[in-house]
């Protein structure tokens, strides 16, 4: 299984690439949503889980430049939004891309790694 994280926060990028790995996945970890952006053209990953605020744009726009690639009802699959901003809007607007939203911090770790490693959906 192959999945794209996308997190700015250090300890929160590298906790989570290690309890995913640690369930035997194959995690690349980038900060940038621009980097994102040239990974998500150039490969094919199973699951994208994109913080919402990066320092250089957000999680939503990773998903607009994303529509060049994939249909809707891959981005419904394939991405997870997680944000520490878990307002309405955020999720209407997730909702327009069919894609889930966990907030972080995450209420239960567990499930939200089931979700990241497509054990739940």
């Amino acid at each position: 299984m192959q999945v794209l994280l996308i997190e700015d926060e250090p300890l929160i990028q590298k906790s989570l690439k290690r309890l995913m790995e640690k369930r035997g996945v194959d995690v690349t970890a980038v900060s940038s949503g621009k980097e994102a952006i040239s990974i998500i053209a150039n490969q094919d990953f199973d699951r994208i889980i994109c913080d919402l605020m990066l320092q250089d744009t957000t999680g939503f726009d990773v998903i607009e430049e994303s529509k060049k690639k994939y249909t809707r009802e891959d981005i419904a699959r394939k991405f997870v939004i997680i944000t520490a901003y878990t307002s309405q809007q955020v999720h209407d607007k997730a909702a327009e891309y069919g894609c889930r939203v966990l907030g972080k911090p995450f209420a239960d770790l567990n499930a939200a790694l089931d979700i990241f490693t497509l054990k739940e959906d």
